[in-house]
């Protein structure tokens, strides 16, 4: 293998940063009523003094009344991922409940605080960028000039690259407005010599929105100055949106090294509040100090304000203070009207101001300056390194703890003069990476470790009675434990929430204060679900898994159960790619055509229609139709299926084309070949025949249906001659009739796919879209049904895709068209109505030439749905003829110039049409290319092929729809996002229908290729808002290793749980025997013995899983005091007694008891019980040995036990009763991670690189082959075997991936000495675990003849986690492949436009941190910029392929063989 290629799986979620800004929409536009109500936002952000009660209380009131105002949006990045959510708050108008499927997709618990029921996220717009995101900031327009301009957001990324980026209507995205790079040849002077730093560039904005700071290099500041509105770098010729709103652009920058100033160690820092020229506060180290020097040089901090003068380029010094703590770390700026800026310490919290300060000790480690007063000391202990704060208010900021407690920091003030600081704890949450205000109504907690939360809070201004606080409380809780709504909310928000104590916790104010404090009421509203750090995973057989089944679908057995998380938020998180439905009941059913499912609503109980919005979601299905070869099957879907083939009307002796419910669900109506039926009930109340008008024709060659689409109260019909036939309904008679719309009887066109589109609700969502959306009467009511109540509001469109590839849109049933796109076919990134004239906008490309003929690409079959949820938009699916599907998420933009013309007059046909005047065209509506990770490539060889998109608006709670096929797969839409999930279980799906009913609760029927038709039901257990469906299993401590025991399918795993201990117990178990005496009378007061200490207990549990997804504890092994357990290993031993190999569990472990004891650890061996009678004796302990040093990787080696004891390894005889050992080798260190495949042995050391050693039984020894002479600091290592060939590949603490291979005839290998590099890659996130598994055979091996064993059955890729929460994969690659890769990437750096301007090629170069580092190979595909290439329009695909000398479906079928080679799960 000299080649392999890089793919990710599954993509971080661990939020790094967060921010919130109006980048969306500008604050007066985004109010909930008018601008009347944004300017009472602003001025509610100054609440009235809290003296005067009365007039608190009517702000309060006011406030109440009018909901949240303006809400910003919320932007994230975890990892290199970047995404901007909206925030959508329910107003709580006491109407009746919602659709069960939005409430339950709805934010998480709480009742209704301040008029809001619930509020969720929604996705406006996500991207993976080519780099890491650093820092982020939000440059704003300023609170007090809330003009319609917007925010921008500000990124830095490795070295000192910043980029400022906008958001452009027109594109419903990002797009970037200036890029300033201060790296290379020019800008190394700014690194004074020095190669490595130790955090990247930090980014901060003035709130005034003037300019913009970023710190690089540790002491190069950069000042990036704001533009004047209407000026910047960009040219403001484009055509703005809507009201021409403005983002906040850069216009120019310069550099102050700050070591000028004499400032050599910035720790932080930020501007403030309150100034007319922007302010810069740095905080700064004089001197620095270290642990052993405390008690000498203790208060060694400073900060200095410099008023930054952008225009003179000049910065005075306008105010500093100094003897700050030496462990101050961050600086937090006040708002206005206070200003001034906190200085937060680990031990102390600080205030200061160019007038006034005052600081706040927070335990008995906070130490003052020499000589000066004694700080005022907080009620309770708490230690602040490594916190996170954002303000609630203009007075009260809420921290959040390493501990994940939130405390609130009230500025006890007068005028401008800050009295005093008061802290009070508020109640527990997450671990945050950082949190923020969106808002006055709502704050985020990001989080790496958890998942991170949307939580709402609302203030009060006194303190509630008791009896106030309870009913909040149960208010708040009150709708919680419902089991839907449990199952939705991620685990770690329920850890928190559901105890009610802890969810709303009210401050009381502590009887001294004069001023009434404070109370702070929180709801969590939404989660953001998260399976980072991964630590440490294992993979091994599902629960529901099939053991007779093979090849792709056997993959579907297994999941990965992964270590994630940390201290209370630690978790188990099971992650499967593909989805397993739950089998209720299995038919053979051979030859089916197609499945559907109909409601049968008697007109009876017409008079309740009133009340149908309220049941739709719940009403039972009536009947099943199955369509076979030549006939149909008819079964009554009530408790039991029964058959009623023979007692219906239904058309039964042919297949059936379609069926569905007209009418409000009143009629069904069922579509075969040659005609239609309409029944109501069982009962046949119309029957049509499609044939008879076209009696000219000879009987022989009579057009029949070839396919349907049904928008109540319209059926169209495609026959299979490509005319268009209509069914028209009367809703007041229940009956339909047949028409052929004139414009495509003329036409000449050839049709290759159709559909209808309703666009359903009081306000249909294309209508806005309408050239006269303002006027409110919009486009004539379709219908007009005689009955109020029944008729759904909406209009229905019909879409046609011609065979030349024009998409045209009309308007049903007048048949105006109203929309068109030429060559929809080509896939183009943004699709607008052909006849709006924005010529600038989208460029056109019929430039190119064909250089391969594809005359043959088609659309053959179209979808648009727009699903339920009140902001939600349409989205369109089209399927080519090459089984590529383009998917496009609509979405509305106002161009400036489509306002002034007035509709085209020339009809889509060239002939001038006037009545084409009367309906208006959709000009405001654009479709944005939403890319979707699909293989399900199958050519489609035969003309007619069955439909293979099916709608479903609730399956287990989600919607979205399902792709029959070959390889089906789920689209599920979760917040505006569409989720893809694959189904590889019973591999080809003929047909699909939901199916909800008393024993099957809204779940799904299937069809599977082998003539078994299933009814399913979702897992109910898992989370499917994810990559990859998730289920979390809450441990509440720190999970480190886990290993999968298959015979017993056990997981053992090690966890770590914190316990407070008494001080005097730590230190006697830290000290060695004879010095604990000596203890009570040396230098400790009692006082400090009787202070306690957080230590980590470790234990193993052995963990089941059972069918119903809760996982067991069967046993655990507790660890000795102050003993780790470091690793837990399944092995098979030689007994050398008994001759016969034996599974034993093996767990290395190591006391951590401080520098001054010698290290030891323990090697223990466990059997496990031969029978499964009694859980209590499930394993055994058979062996414990000490040993000198740590033993920290424990495999085995044909039969014996390999110890990795502290820099020593050791291999060991297993007797039964004994472990002697045999072998050894010394490593330089400590070895971190350890494998073995026959004989050889690779294992990784701390800062020493990898080394590579094989075992020879006859002499008894361990030699080494080979090392790697350079440093390196390895996280995890794995072998890569390919056919043959064996490489050595290891992760290591730069983020990087390095493939080694042993060569001891090559020359540079110093006769076989040195291991030589193959490939090197920076993967951009922390590896931390490597798993060999074997490849699957692909399409294209199959074809040869391939004997069993030969080099392509033999091929493993490596599954990797990381600590981002991302998964991935490294496969090899042939050469030929890598060639042709290799060469598409190289085109793909220049052909797409890379978010945020990063380049990918100096992205995945090796980052060696300022190491020496000798370049290696560059033998690594990068599928994260290869998977670009599907995204660009066909002709550009073409292109491409033609300049790189190959074909689209060559590269195609490259991208489509690693992605089913590496389908492991």
């Amino acid at each position: 293998m000299s080649y392999a290629a890089f793919k990710m799986m599954h993509w971080p979620t661990g939020i790094e940063n967060c921010a919130a800004g109006f980048f969306t929409h500008s604050p007066s536009s985004s109010s909930s009523s008018s601008a009347a109500a944004a300017e009472a936002t602003a001025a509610a952000e100054i609440p009235p003094l809290p003296g005067d009660e009365l007039e608190a209380a009517e702000w309060q009131q006011g406030r109440r009344r009018r909901g949240v105002g303006a809400v910003p949006d919320l932007v994230v990045t975890a990892g290199n991922v970047l995404e901007i959510y909206v925030v959508r708050a329910q107003e709580d108008e006491g109407r009746a409940p919602r659709a069960s499927g939005e409430q339950k997709r709805g934010g998480g618990g709480g009742g209704v605080v301040d008029g809001i029921s619930g509020a969720r996220l929604e996705l406006v717009c996500h991207y993976r960028l080519h780099g890491n995101v650093e820092s982020m900031a939000v440059l704003s327009v300023g609170a007090d000039n809330r003009s319609n301009r917007r925010d921008s957001i500000v990124l830095a990324f490795q070295d000192a690259k910043i980029t400022v980026l906008e958001y452009d209507d027109s594109l419903h995205g990002l797009r970037t407005s200036s890029m300033h790079c201060f790296e290379g040849p020019d800008w190394q002077y700014l690194k004074r010599g020095r190669e490595s730093f130790a955090r990247g560039p930090i980014v901060k904005a003035d709130p005034s929105g003037r300019c913009g700071g970023a710190l690089v290099y540790g002491l190069q500041m950069i000042i990036l100055k704001a533009a004047q509105a209407g000026q910047s770098l960009v040219g403001d010729d484009e055509p703005n949106s809507a009201g021409g709103t403005i983002s906040v652009r850069i216009e120019s920058s310069y550099v102050i090294n700050l070591r000028e100033l004499d400032m050599n160690h910035v720790k932080d820092f930020t501007f403030v509040h309150g100034y007319i020229e922007p302010v810069m506060v740095i905080l700064h180290e004089r001197e620095p100090t270290w642990a052993g020097r405390i008690s000498w040089k203790h208060h060694t901090c400073m900060i200095s304000a410099l008023s930054v003068s952008t225009t003179l380029k000049q910065h005075p010094m306008i105010w500093s203070a100094s003897n700050l703590p030496h462990d101050a770390y961050k600086l937090l700026a006040v708002p206005s009207p206070i200003g001034g800026v906190l200085v937060i310490c680990a031990n102390s919290i600080h205030y200061h101001s160019q007038s006034a300060s005052c600081s706040l000790s927070l335990n008995s480690f906070s130490s003052q300056p020499d000589g000066s007063l004694e700080m005022p000391k907080s009620n309770f202990a708490v230690e602040l390194d490594a916190a996170h704060a954002t303000w609630l208010s203009h007075d009260v900021a809420m921290f959040s703890s390493k501990t994940g407690e939130l405390l609130l920091l009230t500025l006890v003030y007068d005028g401008r003069i800050v009295q005093r600081l008061d802290l009070v704890k508020s109640k527990a949450s997450v671990l945050t990476s950082g949190l923020t205000t969106i808002g006055s109504s709502f704050f985020f907690l990001g989080s790496r470790l958890g998942d991170s939360l949307l939580v709402q809070y609302s203030c009060g201004t006194s303190v509630p009675t008791s009896s106030q606080v309870k009913d909040e409380a149960t208010d708040i809780d009150g709708d919680v434990p419902s089991a839907k709504r449990l199952r939705r909310m991620s685990s770690d928000a329920l850890q928190d929430v559901t105890s009610v104590e802890e969810l709303s916790l009210y401050n009381n104010a502590p009887n001294s204060s004069e001023s009434a404090q404070k109370s702070f009421s929180f709801a969590v509203r939404d989660s953001l679900i998260n399976v980072g750090p991964l630590k440490d995973f294992s993979y091994g057989l599902r629960i529901n898994a099939d053991p007779n089944s093979t090849g792709l679908a056997k993959q579907s057995n297994y999941e990965l159960v992964c270590c994630s998380g940390h201290g209370k938020n630690g978790a188990l998180c099971v992650l499967q790619q593909s989805i397993r439905p739950e089998l209720i009941t299995e038919v053979v059913l051979a030859g089916c055509k197609g499945i559907w499912t109909v409601y049968h609503k008697s007109s009876r109980g017409h008079a309740t229609d009133s009340s149908k919005t309220m049941t739709e979601n719940d009403e039972y299905h009536a009947y099943l139709i199955i369509s076979l070869e030549s006939r149909t099957m008819v079964l009554e879907t009530a408790d039991d299926l029964g058959e009623v083939t023979e007692t219906v009307d239904y058309y039964v002796h042919g297949s059936t084309i379609a069926a569905g419910n007209l009418f409000g669900r009143r009629r069904v109506i069922q579509i075969y070949a040659k005609g239609a039926r309409i029944l109501d009930g069982s009962y046949m109340t119309q029957e049509l025949n499609f044939v008879a008008h076209n009696s000219e024709q000879t009987s022989s060659e009579l057009p029949t249906v070839a396919s349907v689409s049904i928008a109540d109260p319209y059926v169209l019909l495609k026959m299979t001659d490509g005319s268009i036939q209509l069914l028209l309904g009367d809703p007041a008679a229940c009956t339909v009739s047949l028409n052929a719309p004139a414009i495509f009887s003329s036409s000449t066109e050839p049709i290759s796919a159709c559909t209808l589109y309703h666009d359903k609700g009081p306000e249909p969502w294309l209508r806005k879209t309408s050239t006269d959306a303002w006027l409110s009467t919009g486009v004539a009511e379709p219908i007009d049904g005689n009955d109020g109540s029944y008729h759904d509001h909406g209009d229905i469109y019909c879409l046609v895709c011609y065979e030349n590839g024009k998409l045209e849109i009309f308007d049903v049933p007048s048949f105006k068209s109203v929309y068109s796109v030429d060559n929809f076919v080509s896939g183009k990134t943004y699709l607008a109505d052909t006849y709006t004239k924005d010529p600038n906008k989208y460029p056109d490309t019929k430039g190119y030439l064909n250089k391969e003929p594809v005359q043959n690409m088609r659309v053959v079959e179209l979808a648009m749905q727009r699903w339920s949820g009140r902001y939600s938009r349409p989205f369109l699916f089209g399927m080519l003829s090459d089984g590529t599907i383009l998917c496009y998420h609509a979405y509305f933009y106002e161009g400036t110039e489509n306002a002034v013309k007035g509709g085209d007059p020339v009809s889509p046909r060239g002939s001038a049409d006037t009545s084409s005047m009367s309906i208006s065209r959709l000009r405001n509506l654009r479709f944005l290319r939403v890319s979707i990770d699909i293989t399900t490539r199958e050519e489609m060889l035969n003309a007619v092929s069955r439909p293979r998109i099916t709608v479903f608006n609730n399956v287990g709670g989600y919607q979205g729809l399902f792709l029959s096929g070959s390889r089906p797969a789920w689209l599920m839409v979760c917040r505006e996002r569409i989720r893809v999930h694959p189904q590889l279980c019973d591999g080809s799906i003929a047909a699909f229908a939901v199916l909800h009913n008393v024993n099957c609760n809204h779940g799904l029927i299937y069809v599977t290729s082998q003539g078994y038709l299933k009814i399913c039901q979702l897992p109910s257990s898992f989370n499917y808002d994810n990559h990859w469906p998730v289920q979390k299993i809450p441990l509440l401590g720190t999970p480190h290793q886990v290993t999968y025991y298959a015979e017993k399918n056990l997981y053992p795993l090690i966890l770590s749980v914190p316990v407070i201990r008494p001080l005097n117990q730590v230190l006697s178990s830290l000290l060695d025997q004879e010095m604990s005496q000596q203890i009570d009378n040396d230098n400790f007061n009692s006082d400090d013995l009787q202070k306690t200490y957080s230590v980590d207990e470790f234990e193993v549990r052995i963990l089941e899983p059972d069918k119903s997804g809760h996982w067991d504890t069967k046993a655990t092994v507790p660890m000795q005091t102050s003993e780790n357990a470091l690793t837990v290993r399944i092995v098979t031993l030689f007994n050398t007694t008994t001759k016969e190999n034996e599974s034993l569990m093996a767990i290395g472990t190591a006391y951590v008891q401080g520098e001054d004891v010698a290290a030891r650890g323990r090697v223990l061996l466990f059997s496990f019980a031969k029978t499964n009678e009694s859980s209590q004796n499930l394993i055994s302990e058979v062996y414990s040995k000490e040993l000198k040093g740590a033993v920290s990787n424990l495999a085995s080696l044909q039969g014996h036990l390999l110890i990795a004891s502290g820099p020593k390894i050791t291999l060991h005889k297993w007797t039964g009763s004994e472990l002697n050992g045999v072998a050894f080798y010394d490593a330089p260190l400590h070895v971190v991670s350890l494998n073995i495949v026959k004989n050889f042995i690779l294992f990784g050391d701390v800062h020493k690189s990898i080394y590579f050693l094989n075992w020879k039984e006859q002499g008894a020894q361990l030699s080494l082959l080979a090392k790697d002479f350079g440093p390196l600091n390895c996280y995890a290592t794995e072998f890569l075997i390919d056919g043959s060939t064996l490489s050595l590949v290891v992760s290591d603490d730069q983020k990087n991936i390095q493939i080694f291979y042993y060569a001891p005839k090559m020359l540079e290998s110093w006769k076989g000495q040195k291991l030589l590099s193959r490939a090197e890659f920076h993967a951009g996130a922390l590896v931390s675990k490597f798993l060999r598994l074997q490849m699957l055979p692909t399409s294209s091996d199959r074809s040869g003849a391939t004997v069993p064993g030969s080099e392509k059955t033999n091929r493993f890729a490596l599954l990797f986690s990381t600590l981002d929460g991302s998964i991935g994969c490294i496969a090899p690659l042939e050469e030929l492949t890598f060639r042709r890769l290799q060469t598409l990437q190289r085109k793909l750096v220049d052909a797409v436009p890379h978010v945020c301007g990063l380049n990918p090629r100096s992205f995945r170069q090796f980052h060696s941190n300022g190491k020496a580092h000798r370049p290696g190979p560059d033998h690594m595909v990068d599928f994260e910029l290869l998977s670009h290439y599907e995204m660009l329009p066909l002709e550009e695909q073409l292109e491409i392929a033609h300049q790189i000398g190959t074909t689209r479906s060559q590269i195609l079928s490259n991208f489509n063989d690693l992605s089913l080679g590496t389908s492991f799960l």
